[in-house]
């Protein structure tokens, strides 16, 4: 069992400090920690017998307060479990009853429910607890009369919650006793009002509302005095009449006599009431219960609009208090399921729905509290609820809609609520909105004005006209709003309704009614204006756009199969049929005419082909444009020409094309024209538009042409075409337009104080542009024509030889007029060019959308044609607008078109899975466009532009290499290549393809060449090797390059990019497949001369590029050894060695210096690495002294450990002292000069045993090599550089490093070295204390960057090699783990 902290829990709960758990009347207390003494005077520990029970069952009350619900509910429930586990009687329930009664008292207020809640529980589960047991502890534990002053508060809580905790648990409504005293202790806590408030009240009307109607006649006088006064002076006591009067309602009267609650004396007394309720529950948020019981008693005596009108509506809105008014909107929100149809039209025209509108006119800013959605719930509860009776929703929906602010309704267009109506509901409503859209009945609409509106108003601009203006724009939006929400097949018939309305009324208009068209017999009681009718043709096309995209398994389609569009373009002839009847508001000429009977003969050959999808494509467009020639004939007719041509040459286009060309060879492809038809079309500000021509290219772009594509960029590029502005020109949104001009402005500027906020900071920066304007425009000119002004006026004025300041009334009017006439001609001329200035931005604004919208096409193209050879004619068009784009990206337009290009450029082009596998001739043009493109790369300012032409010249690589070159082409390239190096020729599949090395070496060569030579160059290294992973047999050409900067005269920030180039590309497997074994050797040899003769040269490192220069070349040199030891080369490392060891100095010295601790470090990690490799090992007094560096900058990993804290020194040493000693005469080499302690003979043949073993491993006999071999000599692969765990006994730093063809010859001076070891100790020190210094710094991950991981791979390696060392690797192990134990 662990140790009990249960007083350490007590001094840190903040309920402990003021609890009566702690306090003198406390009963039970906890026992103290085990092996504490008790103090003089305290009292005894176990005073209980607590201490038997268990430590769990005592931490389920402190989990019980504890504020996480899920933590309460999970103790409570283990409690209940571990009370049903013990015998009745037990002294944990006892211990727990008195525990929780304590609780239900502590200070902490979020505690108290926790108490009282579980309880409750208990209580439930354990019915065999006597209540008036419990209820009689409750009281003697907090007893109003003898508590202390201060402790007053605590208890009254404490019989509050006490009597909630009995009423919760279900059984006090059938304990009649304890009832009696819980009504009684609750009426004694109710006096107590300024620390329980309406608590008490409201917890007696919650038990009085659950017992039997027969004992609330018996509780029922002792709890309510029979007087109306007491009833009417408190939320709770009406609350309590008002029970009383639902369940006895004969008893109430025997005691109180017949009561009114809505007599003219009783209404102000009430409402005063209701405003004490509102208050209330001003937090909460919430309808009191009093309100909604005192409406069910309102409807119950037929005194409902009695109650509404002088109760809510006169009463609580007039006190302009907004609790108030909440309370009255959540009032009519509960009261819509209770109320019949006629009281919900009473209620819907009533002052409380007009101040409803109010505040969804006014409650606009975020900070502003919105009561709109909490009402939306209230209204689709109300329509899910009465879904059997459509009147009573139409009615409501009619009523909230009916809510006007000077004609506009207050709901949105897109109310989601009606969603909810039934379908005779629905349709009634459409029928609504269509009958109010022709006939507008202001009389009938609840509309009001803010009060800024007021103070504004304007009578002749605030007319019925502009009213009725608004709400039919409302309307005609609120209409196609409705199909959003409606299923196409089963609400089809009303959707062809909307359609067909919205349709008629944008384009025709009736001249006699017929019943053949239902809609010429519908009249206008106000006529429709030009501006209504464009609001109607812009809802229409809204609508088009909503039933092409509404329905996804049939977009755009009914029943029948056929489009929407198609039945409006049949209902579009039937009007035109009748002439007689309807008369189109822009009359067709008679080409027109014949247009649009050739693109109904053309629809119906395309429904015979209807199979194909390239036919549906064409018809979805034929359709689309044949409806915009009511919107605009002119331009409209020549796009259907052009389209009804090109579908015929399209669909028929094997059979013709021979005869087409033949007849007529000049005329453009079919393709072209088509194409142009798509950019015209894109250039109209419609989605739906935009989605049409998305399909239709779609299905052509296998068809296309380079002239096609060309066409396509110089919209993305006009700056090459000069014919831009003639081909396409690109209109406006005219539903904006529209939107904008309809809005009154002046309306809605007192509806937010934020938008006249807003509008002040614009008017402000305007004038401060003005100003800047009015400074930059005085010109030259204007200056002269002012001078000669001022001159004309001195003339005028001065004849008499007076002073100039002194002019005549006269000749004072003459020059202020001059001056005026001036002034205001510059003003003209200054307002002229802000307006030019305005519409160049307007105009680039809209071409950028329109390019925009024109990447759509490029898009479909290179996602459905990635192996169309006219994909590779994007590359420079995009790179062109990203780098434009890149420099003029300020506003947010240039950002969606830069953002748009890149990941078309990078996703679906660069990064895709198919790309063109047949050039043909293009080849020569490919290497041209390769070169171009790796010269524009090099020449760009900024990297991350070089960086997307860099990979546009990947991806032509990409190309090239995936294509296979023709029979003649191979001859012809084989005679060219015949003088060429063999090394340089592809191996593989390479040799079969379009690429030559020969051709693209030097293109790159110059690129790399400049990126090595050059100060800034925008080419980076992660390009290059990208470059060289994916095509390694380049990078065999480019390699030269790099080596020869690697000790070049140049900068050393170029250098260490050299180095780190070779570093990420030679341990690649790729590339050493493309060497032979003496390529590859003599390769290795050349790096390592150039790395040599680099560090030979390295002076003090004292900038950034000079450490990074001397970083990248260890590092190299060290991928240089692990490819010599892996592949068992045979190399001179002498020189390299010497180089190494005269660095040894400067490194320490810098180490211990602390100057670029983390560099430095890491540059002595290297170093020792790089030693290792050839046979030196690090000695341990080397990474003591590393260690000890204060300033050194721990890894990662070692951070991590040292937060878990050490165990003292004296321990560390006396529990690894045997076994680090034994693992350090281990690992020492068997060679250590005269420092060396004596030892047994025993432990020296044991590690002459040894010797051998290893010399076995490293694949040497143990004749030839008495003495362990370097690592660097090893024919089997090394282990990672990054393992720090020892190695065999290896030589000492001063001896050379030669291969196994060299060491024989230098066997003597191997000998001679590793007597004379080079390690930074004083020779005279023993070295057992040696040993003792370095074992407390062995059990801490110091300063070693490497892992546990490699560190364990590396200990697996070298295990497997040798089983001695495997079974002496396991003992060690086991000795440190006893060691660890002890």
């Amino acid at each position: 069992m662990r140790h009990d902290p249960t007083w350490k829990r007590q001094s840190s709960e903040p309920t402990c400090s003021t609890s009566m758990a702690e306090t003198e009347s406390m009963d039970v207390a906890e026992p103290p920690a085990p092996g504490e003494a008790p103090k003089s005077g305290a009292r005894p520990a176990d005073r209980h017998g607590l201490l038997k029970h268990s430590r769990e069952f005592l931490d389920f009350f402190w989990d019980i307060a504890k504020p996480q619900q899920e933590t309460r509910l999970e103790a409570t429930e283990k409690l209940l479990e571990y009370l049903r586990a013990r015998p009745e009687g037990s002294s944990e329930l006892k211990y727990a009853l008195k525990r929780l009664v304590t609780g239900l008292g502590v200070g902490r207020e979020t505690a108290r429910p926790c108490y009282s809640l579980a309880l409750a529980q208990l209580l439930q589960a354990f019915e065999d607890i006597p209540l008036c047991s419990i209820l009689q502890q409750i009281q003697e534990k907090y007893d109003l009369q003898k508590v202390k002053k201060e402790m007053v508060r605590p208890a009254l809580f404490g019989n509050l919650f006490g009597v909630l905790a009995l009423f919760q648990s279900g059984r006090l409504v059938k304990d009649s006793e304890a009832l009696m005293q819980s009504v009684k202790l609750l009426q004694v806590l109710g006096q107590h009002y300024n620390h329980l408030q309406e608590q008490p009240q409201k917890a007696l009307v919650d038990i009085l509302s659950q017992i039997p109607e027969a004992t609330l006649q018996e509780v029922l006088p002792k709890v309510l005095k029979p007087d109306l006064n007491s009833v009417l002076g408190s939320p709770e006591h009406l609350e309590l009449f008002l029970l009383a009067q639902q369940k006895v309602p004969k008893k109430l009267e025997k005691l109180m006599g017949p009561v009114n609650l809505f007599s003219d004396e009783s209404i102000p007394r009430l409402v005063t009431v209701m405003k004490m309720a509102a208050t209330s529950v001003k937090k909460e948020r919430k309808l009191p219960a009093v309100a909604l019981d005192l409406l069910r008693l309102a409807l119950q005596e037929d005194s409902f609009p009695r109650f509404w009108k002088e109760v809510v509506e006169q009463g609580l809105l007039k006190k302009q208090f907004w609790p108030a008014s909440y309370l009255c909107f959540r009032l009519l929100g509960a009261a819509l399921p209770l109320l019949s149809k006629e009281q919900l039209q009473l209620v819907m025209q009533g002052d409380l729905i007009r101040h409803y509108g109010e505040h969804m006119v006014t409650a606009k800013l975020p900070s502003q509290f919105k009561f709109a959605p909490e009402m939306n719930e209230y209204v689709g509860a109300f329509l899910k609820g009465c879904q059997d009776d459509p009147e009573r929703q139409l009615a409501l929906v009619v009523g909230f809609t009916s809510v006007t602010n000077q004609g506009l309704p207050v709901v949105p267009t897109f109310w989601r609520v009606t969603q909810f109506l039934s379908a005779p509901a629905l349709k009634g409503y459409v029928a609504w909105l269509r009958d109010m859209f022709l006939q507008p009945n202001l009389d009938c609409l609840v509309d009001f004005s803010t009060n800024n509106q007021k103070k504004a108003q304007d009578a002749l601009f605030h007319g019925p006209e502009r009213a009725v203006f608004r709400l039919r724009k409302w309307i005609i939006f609120r209409l196609v709003s409705v199909v959003d929400n409606l299923h196409a097949e089963k609400e089809e018939a009303l959707i062809e309704e909307v359609a067909r309305f919205c349709f008629f009324h944008s384009f025709f208009e009736t001249k006699k009614p017929t019943s053949q068209i239902p809609e010429t017999e519908q009249h206008f009681s106000h006529p429709l204006d030009s501006r209504t009718r464009e609001v109607v043709g812009t809802a229409f096309f809204s609508l088009l756009q909503t039933l092409s995209t509404q329905f996804r398994q049939a977009p755009g389609q009914t029943q029948d199969g056929q489009p929407w569009t198609y039945h409006l373009v049949q209902f579009a002839d039937l009007l035109l049929s009748h002439s007689r009847n309807v008369v189109s508001l822009v009359a067709f000429t008679t080409q027109q005419r014949q247009a649009w009977d050739r693109t109904l003969k053309t629809l119906k050959e395309l429904e015979a082909q209807s199979s194909e999808a390239k036919a549906t494509a064409f018809q979805h467009l034929l359709l689309l444009v044949g409806i915009h020639l009511f919107k605009s004939p002119t331009e409209s007719c020549d796009l259907l020409g052009d389209i009804q041509t090109c579908i015929k040459k399209s669909l028929g286009e094997k059979p013709r094309r021979t005869r087409s060309k033949a007849t007529n060879p000049q005329e453009p492809p079919w393709v072209e024209v088509l194409v142009e038809i798509l950019l015209a079309l894109l250039a109209q500000p419609s989605h739906l538009m935009r989605q049409v021509a998305r399909s239709v290219f779609g299905h052509i772009c296998s068809h296309l042409t380079p002239r096609a594509l060309q066409l396509i960029l110089d919209v993305l590029n006009p700056e090459e075409s000069q014919e831009e502005d003639d081909n396409v020109v690109v209109t406006d949104a005219s539903e904006q337009q529209l939107l904008g001009d309809a809005e009154d402005k002046s309306s809605d500027e007192g509806e937010d104080t934020g938008n006249k906020d807003s509008e002040s900071e614009e008017e402000s920066s305007d004038e401060e542009s003005d100003e800047e304007e009015r400074d930059g425009d005085v010109d030259q000119g204007f200056r002269e024509q002012l001078m000669a002004v001022l001159q004309a006026g001195k003339t005028l004025g001065g004849a008499d030889g007076e002073d100039d300041d002194e002019l005549g009334d006269e000749a004072m009017m003459a020059l202020d007029k001059s001056l005026a006439s001036l002034f205001a001609e510059q003003k003209l001329r200054i307002q002229a060019r802000r307006d030019e200035k305005n519409k160049l931005q307007k105009e680039k604004a809209l071409r950028r959308d329109f390019q925009i919208r024109v990447l759509d096409l490029i898009e479909v193209l290179v996602t459905k044609q990635p192996e169309n050879p006219l994909v590779l004619e994007l590359l420079e068009p995009l790179l062109h607008i990203i780098r434009r784009s890149m420099r003029t990206s300020s506003t947010k337009q240039e950002q969606d078109l830069l953002h748009k290009t890149a990941r078309i450029f990078t996703h679906h082009l660069c990064r895709s899975r198919h790309y063109c596998r047949n050039v043909g001739d293009r080849v020569e043009t490919l290497y041209a466009q390769l070169e171009r493109l790796v010269q524009q790369a090099g020449r760009q300012a900024d990297s991350s532009v070089s960086l997307y032409y860099f990979n546009a010249s990947l991806y032509l690589l990409r190309v090239l290499k995936g294509n296979t070159v023709g029979k003649s082409t191979c001859k012809a390239q084989k005679k060219e290549k015949a003088g060429t190096d063999a090394g340089t020729q592809p191996q593989g599949p390479e040799a079969a393809s379009c690429l030559d090395l020969s051709l693209v070496t030097p293109i790159y060569s110059s690129a790399l060449s400049s990126f090595l030579t050059k100060r800034s160059s925008p080419l980076t290294a992660p390009m290059f090797l990208s470059l060289f992973s994916r095509h390694p047999m380049l990078c065999k050409g480019l390699l030269p390059v790099v080596v020869e900067h690697v000790a070049s005269h140049t900068r050393p920030r170029h250098q260490a990019q050299a180095c780190l180039l070779l570093q990420k590309t030679l341990p690649t497997q790729e590339l050493r497949l493309c060497f032979k074994d003496p390529e590859w050797e003599q390769l290795l040899d050349q790096i390592l001369a150039k790395v040599t003769e680099t560090l030979r040269t390295l002076g003090e490192a004292e900038t950034k590029s000079g450490r990074q220069k001397e970083l990248f070349s260890l590092e190299l040199l060290n991928v240089l050894f692990r490819n010599i030891h892996h592949e068992k080369l045979t190399m001179d490392l002498t020189a390299v060695l010497g180089v190494l060891q005269s660095r040894q100095p400067r490194l320490q010295q810098g180490l211990q210096q602390g100057a670029h601790s983390a560099g430095s470090s890491r540059l002595y990690d290297l170093y020792w690495q790089a030693m290792k490799f050839l046979g030196v090992q690090r000695p341990k007094s080397e990474k003591k002294d590393a260690k000890d560096v204060p300033k050194a900058t721990p890894s990662p990993i070692s951070m991590k450990r040292k937060k878990k804290g050490f165990l003292p020194e004296t321990k560390k040493r006396k529990k690894r002292k045997s076994a680090g000693a034994t693992q350090e005469e281990a690992a020492k080499p068997a060679a250590a000069g005269g420092d060396q302690p004596p030892s047994t003979g025993k432990r020296k043949r044991k590690i002459k045993r040894k010797a051998p073993a290893q010399s076995q491993v490293h694949g040497m006999p143990a004749s030839e090599s008495p003495t362990p071999d370097p690592p660097a000599t090893s024919p089997t692969p090394d282990p990672p550089a990054t393992s720090p765990t020892p190695d065999p006994p290896a030589t000492s730093p001063s001896s050379p490093a030669k291969t196994p063809k060299l060491q024989k010859k230098n066997r003597k001076l191997s000998q001679v070295s590793r007597a004379t070891p080079v390690s930074p100790e004083s020779p005279k020190e023993p070295a057992a204390k040696k040993r003792q210094k370095n074992l407390p710094q062995k059990g801490v991950s110091g300063k070693s960057p490497q892992s546990a991981l490699p560190r364990r791979k590396a200990r697996l390696s070298l295990a497997s090699r040798s089983p001695s060392l495997l079974q002496s690797g396991a003992k060690k192990k086991g000795q440190l783990r006893k060691a660890k134990k002890l």
